[in-house]
């Protein structure tokens, strides 16, 4: 009896290779071939990053793939069946492996994130300190211009109330009598003297 080549069992698995087998049936027993990327790899070949093995027991096709280094970005692996009644193939899109450094990666890149923030946040504050320090002097003259206009003559003059016009009254003056005879002791005194 002929039959097709049908695609029985396929698995893939990721360790620290790629490794990918596909199990064909058919009668007459089917070839197996493998692409990568839409060129054909060969079977039993060995490359110093593709190794394929395919063992046939008709009417069993059996082949395996290992990939040791990343695949490029979306690249495409075909396993084909295939004998003279018909074809079966099993379609593979390769992404790259998740680098196993990527926490490492943003640590690094938290890290890179917080220096230079930090230098930014440095140089705009060297960057404002003229400003300040002319800012703080402006405040600090207009409060001295402030104290010694306080303290000049001239200014405290227009600063201190205008005297009235008004005459003061006078100031009532008391005169106490003295005793002559008081008077008269004091002159002798300096005449003998």
């Amino acid at each position: 009896q002929m039959a097709p080549a049908r695609l029985l069992y396929s698995s893939c698995s990721l360790e620290k290779t790629l490794l990918c087998s596909c199990s064909f049936y058919g009668t007459p027993t089917p070839s197996v071939q493998w692409w990568m990327g839409g060129a054909p790899v060969g079977a039993n070949s060995v490359d110093s990053s593709v190794h394929v093995t395919s063992t046939i027991i008709a009417p069993w096709a059996n082949s395996t793939i290992s990939l040791t280094e990343q695949p490029k970005m979306s690249t495409s692996l075909l396993c084909e069946g295939k004998n003279q009644n018909g074809t079966h193939a099993l379609s593979i899109l390769l992404m790259p492996r998740k680098s196993s450094f990527l926490p490492q990666t943003f640590m690094k890149g938290l890290i890179q994130g917080v220096v230079y923030g930090a230098i930014a946040a440095s140089l705009l504050f060297f960057c404002l300190i003229p400003l300040m320090v002319k800012h703080i002097r402006m405040k600090l003259a207009k409060k001295i211009a402030a104290v010694r206009a306080e303290k000049s003559p001239k200014v405290r003059a227009c600063q201190e109330p205008k005297l009235s016009l008004k005459p003061k009254e006078p100031e009532k003056s008391t005169i106490t009598p003295s005793s002559e005879s008081e008077v008269l002791k004091k002159q002798d005194k300096g005449a003998h003297e």
